[in-house]
């Protein structure tokens, strides 16, 4: 694949989603299973009804549904620019605001260096996932620097 041929980038943290996908599951198993053995035991003072079955079973849904959320981070880039999601937000960029894509070595996720001396993290492009988070961030450095030849900064 030569360079030029790259005209969009999306990338998703995917050990992430794995992993928040895992813990969400064994959540919401351990408090549904916790429902459901609750109207067996009492405290002596307080009998657990089925009303108390549903609520813990719609606290572990709601736990396992804040997890999934943790894992929502996305960056889609294209000629115009990028956009990026993380766990809070989301960010459209053209390109002239971008100076540079950075992934230090020792760096979790990548970054977008901004014009403005802000810095914008990646959170989609993680050092966990390897190769798969080197192609995103060659791709998009690729598209800024299109962007800059074709005279679009």
């Amino acid at each position: 694949m030569t360079s030029t041929a790259i005209t969009t980038v999306s990338a998703t943290p995917r050990r992430q989603r794995i992993m928040c996908g895992l813990m969400a599951a064994v959540i919401f198993g351990v408090m549904l299973v916790v429902s459901i053995l609750l109207k067996s035991s009492t405290t002596g003072v307080v009998a657990f009804q089925t009303s108390d079955q549903v609520a813990t079973s719609g606290l572990g849904l709601a736990m396992a549904a804040a997890t999934l959320y943790l894992s929502r981070a996305r960056v889609d880039a294209d000629a115009e620019g990028v956009t990026v999601r993380n766990i809070v937000g989301t960010h459209r960029l053209p390109w002239a605001h971008v100076r540079a894509v950075r992934f230090d070595q020792n760096s979790p996720w990548a970054s977008l260096l901004l014009v403005d001396d802000d810095e914008l993290s990646v959170l989609a492009v993680q050092a966990a996932d390897g190769e798969r988070a080197v192609r995103a961030v060659e791709g998009m450095r690729t598209l800024l620097a299109a962007s800059r030849a074709d005279g679009v900064v």
